[in-house]
């Protein structure tokens, strides 16, 4: 009988523990604002590029913490100017990225967020300018001289809005140096490539308990 009611004790609690767990599974998009950090002897002269995301999340949350993976299809690369009137190259990276994002939930669905992503390189192409003109003169499939797996740190903020909404800011800080043996137009070494991203996304919880 003690151990029938022991049982039955636990067994109460494991339900009352996965009542107040939340699961939810949505979609999100957004622009992103990517560029690359290099050691490039005119990484001065590099610029953000515009770009954007989608994709989808599974959201599984406590009272105060929260774990997010992600499925994002996500532009990337950078601009290199050597004016101000137009770029000299684009770098246009394409990557499928699962971020695993933790979240610690403060007041009103605010939260903070940080986890690692792991992205694979889907495409990788450079397009040269002519001063004057508009359109690429050249463009190039880089791919092959592209690191397939890239890693990066996710740092941001988020807000979970009233009927199924989410906010999010985020940064993507790249630590793989994805240079795998990139040149220039000479054929010199372009250097260390890192990409670094920066992402604002609304969201949509198509399903929710």
């Amino acid at each position: 009988m003690k151990k029938i009611i022991i049982t039955l004790f636990f067994a109460s609690i494991s339900l009352y523990s996965f009542s107040q767990t939340q699961f939810a599974i949505g979609i999100k998009a957004g622009p992103n604002f990517a560029s690359i950090d290099t050691d490039a002897s005119a990484a001065q002269n590099y610029e953000n590029r515009t770009g954007w995301h989608a994709g989808a999340f599974l959201l599984i949350r406590g009272e105060k913490i929260g774990f997010q993976p992600e499925v994002i299809f996500s532009q990337q690369g950078s601009e290199f100017k050597y004016s101000s009137s137009q770029p000299s190259l684009e770098q246009n990276f394409s990557y499928v990225n699962i971020p695993l994002i933790f979240k610690l939930y403060t007041v009103a669905g605010l939260n903070l967020q940080v986890g690692p992503q792991i992205g694979f390189l889907t495409s990788a192409e450079r397009e040269d300018y002519a001063s004057g003109q508009s359109g690429p003169i050249t463009e190039q499939d880089i791919k092959d001289d592209m690191k397939k797996v890239d890693f990066s740190l996710g740092l941001g903020v988020g807000w979970d809005l009233p009927f199924g909404l989410t906010l999010d800011g985020r940064y993507n800080w790249g630590l793989t140096d994805n240079d795998d043996g990139a040149t220039t137009n000479s054929g010199a070494p372009i250097g260390e490539i890192k990409n670094q991203v920066w992402q604002i996304s609304v969201g949509y919880k198509l399903f929710h308990n």
